[in-house]
């Protein structure tokens, strides 16, 4: 299990991401995986008030089926020219989200909740990255090849040449900001 202030967690992943699974396991903390089984389709425009109420409620749904847990839940999407990108529904949409990202600055943002018996503690985090402007033939290659990421793309495939640069924490862009995780793991600490 991990420890936060040598308190054991009992912690549960409420996510099937094997990017969040690594990147806790990197921070020492032990956990269990459970996915969660809510609908991300929501009709909220404002991309801070949708990744905190979707995390919150992921959270939520795996919290009802471990009782006594702390349980983690996040959600994470792109924002380009006022658009939000989720995960792309085919090659097609996918080449629609990379030619519109080319070459211009887009946020990444994370919502991240923990839910300890009957309270749910939230964070949001925001990073910025930079896409390079890649011609056509670049963008089709690249179309489809990440299609279970927000936005298209993928910051740890070292060999992606699509993100020139990131500004904030870049574990935000592979879906799990430690940062966040660790406050609201010392929300939950003080709360005990």
């Amino acid at each position: 299990m991990g420890r936060l202030h040598g308190a054991v967690l009992k912690l549960v992943l409420a996510s099937a991401s094997p990017r969040r699974r690594a990147i806790l396991r990197a921070a020492g903390i032990s956990f269990t995986a459970d996915p969660s089984g809510v609908d991300e389709n929501m009709n909220e425009k404002n991309p801070r008030r949708l990744v905190v109420r979707l995390a919150r409620l992921k959270a939520l749904d795996v919290a009802r089926r471990h009782p006594g847990r702390l349980v983690l839940g996040a959600d994470t999407i792109v924002v380009c020219a006022g658009e939000i990108l989720g995960k792309p529904k085919d090659r097609t949409d996918a080449l629609r989200m990379i030619t519109l990202q080319s070459g211009r600055a887009q946020r990444v943002y994370t919502g991240t909740a923990l839910v300890v018996g009957g309270r749910v503690y939230t964070e949001l985090a925001v990073t910025t990255v930079y896409a390079r402007r890649l011609d056509t033939v670049r963008l089709r290659r690249l179309a489809g090849k990440h299609m279970d990421k927000a936005g298209a793309y993928a910051v740890q495939d070292r060999l992606d040449p699509f993100i020139e640069r990131i500004v904030g924490d870049r574990d935000n862009v592979t879906g799990l900001p430690m940062r966040s995780v660790r406050r609201l793991l010392a929300k939950a600490w003080r709360a005990r």
